[in-house]
């Protein structure tokens, strides 16, 4: 058993590896369930000469290998999405040219589930920012994505949430998007704990007002809507939306910390999922499901349940930092070479987080390969000083 000395409570401590990494196993998304998506990370390329703060570099390979494991395990990837630093490091020239890159690799799979972000992250705040201003945002990244065949998440709009007066104005906006979509959008109401920028989104900060609001919209454009990802991290919100949906609307899970009861549903219903988390457990999660699909509700809860102390962990307030947590699982599990992230990111999360995160990764049989994941680790925390 592999030995590595970490930090906890002020200390170096011996942590003796346990777990036994789930098998990494092809699968069909047409075999599960759920549709479930997983919001994919971008990888930084570390050898660009740039300033990380301001200017994103990508490495393309690794990034769209990545999608491609995604797929490999039967997960759908909802691209451009906050995970992938979306507003966050990643601007909408680079989502752009990410949205494209991905939907070109879709289209040479037959089994590729794909999504893309659209929103309104180009915009320069600024007292010419109007209403009409952000339709035409909206309408220019929707015609984006739609011209490169692919699908909408509709994002929200921090312009709309500095802008907007009223309830009013946001069922405005989305009216007016929602009847010129060619097909059917997944609607993404991001929370504040996610982007404070969004706080009162739907002109209420009382969740469940509105929810009204956003529910009417819903209802209004039945035809135009495949589905709304909430991102609330509340099952009791999820579940009290998810039971007033139109019938042949979806509810995708966006709660990081719930995901597991809320997937496998109860009597009066399910979520399908769309996570920043299946990003990081991509085979625990592809393996749950399929054992949902064969009727094992005990072994998708035995493969599921122990990564959601990891998803907490990861989502901890600031709860906007998850993505470090995630590229720190892929580098742990040589997805790519390095601990570097668009923006410089890597920086957001304590060395004492990170050895948590490492523990309970192990404990959630997500190390593929712990020899070379406590490999990576050693490295991190020499730079940090700890040998």
């Amino acid at each position: 058993m592999t030995t590595i000395n970490l930090p906890l409570d002020g200390k170096i401590v011996p942590y003796t590896l346990s777990g036994m990494p789930i098998e990494l196993k092809k699968r069909d998304a047409k075999t599960f369930p759920r549709i479930a998506f997983a919001a994919a990370h971008v990888v930084a390329d570390p050898f660009a000469d740039n300033d990380p703060w301001l200017t994103p570099a990508i490495d393309w390979e690794r990034t769209l290998a990545f999608r491609h494991r995604l797929w490999d395990l039967g997960l759908g990837v909802a691209e451009a999405m906050d995970t992938a630093q979306r507003g966050m490091g990643l601007g909408w020239p680079e989502a752009r040219d990410l949205i494209r890159r991905a939907l070109a690799e879709a289209a040479g799979r037959e089994d590729a589930l794909i999504a893309c972000g659209a929103g309104t992250d180009h915009l320069s705040p600024g007292p010419d920012v109007t209403i009409d201003t952000i339709i035409r945002a909206y309408e220019e990244q929707i015609e984006t994505v739609e011209a490169a065949g692919g699908r909408i998440i509709l994002m929200a709009s921090r312009a709309l949430a500095v802008v907007a007066k009223s309830p009013d104005d946001y069922v405005r906006v989305y009216d007016r998007i929602l009847r010129q979509v060619k097909e059917p959008v997944i609607i993404h109401w991001l929370g504040e704990m996610f982007d404070p920028a969004l706080q009162g989104y739907w002109g209420n900060d009382d969740h469940l007002k509105a929810m009204e609001t956003c529910l009417a919209v819903i209802e209004s454009n039945a035809d135009r809507v495949d589905g709304i990802k909430i991102s609330l991290l509340s099952k009791e919100k999820e579940v009290t939306m998810r039971r007033q949906l139109p019938k042949a609307v979806r509810m995708y899970t966006g709660d990081d910390f719930n995901y597991a009861e809320l997937i496998a549903g109860d009597e009066q219903g399910h979520s399908d999922a769309l996570l920043g988390i299946f990003d990081a457990i991509a085979p625990a999660a592809s393996a749950a499901l399929d054992a949902l699909g064969r009727k094992s509700n005990h072994e998708f809860f035995e493969l599921l349940e122990p990564t959601v102390p990891l998803s907490r962990h990861i989502f901890k307030a600031p709860t906007r930092f998850y993505k470090t947590g995630v590229v720190f699982l892929a580098y742990l599990n040589g997805l790519q070479d390095h601990f570097v992230m668009v923006g410089g990111q890597q920086s957001t999360r304590s060395l004492a987080h990170l050895a948590e995160l490492f523990r309970l990764a192990d404990k959630a049989r997500v190390l593929a390969d712990p020899e070379l994941a406590a490999a990576r680790m050693r490295q991190v925390l020499a730079v940090h000083g700890v040998h």
